[in-house]
């Protein structure tokens, strides 16, 4: 994982520390919310540090969302299920998503002071 540990998983989800039986799938959960939160802001962790410093709060926090659903709905999305990414992470993440680069100072400006740090 690039920005999560297992610890701030694992605190997000209340699960006790030393119940180990589901780090693999916590792991991989992290990895891929991770890697969801990248893909829906477009951009790369390496661009993520080099515009921030290091990776913003609000991304960190859309992640453990994102496991939290991960780990509470652990099948797989039906026709009867079918919803998108909660409006609470699109809303974090929004601030930090890369239009393109002629937009991108449009796009920290509209959305606020968080995308200049």
């Amino acid at each position: 994982m690039k920005w999560l540990t297992l610890d701030k998983i694992k605190a997000q989800l209340r699960i006790d520390p030393s119940f180990t039986l589901e780090d693999d799938i916590l792991t991989m959960y992290g990895e891929s919310a991770e890697d969801s939160v990248l893909d829906i802001i477009r951009r790369s962790h390496e661009d993520v540090l080099e515009k921030y410093g290091k990776v913003p709060t609000p991304l960190v926090h859309a992640s453990l969302m994102l496991v939290d659903l991960s780990y509470k709905e652990r099948g797989p999305v039906s026709s009867q299920n079918l919803y998108q990414v909660p409006y609470a992470v699109d809303f974090k993440l929004k601030p930090y998503m890369k239009l393109s680069d002629e937009d991108e100072q449009t796009n920290n400006t509209q959305y606020g002071k968080h995308c200049n740090l």
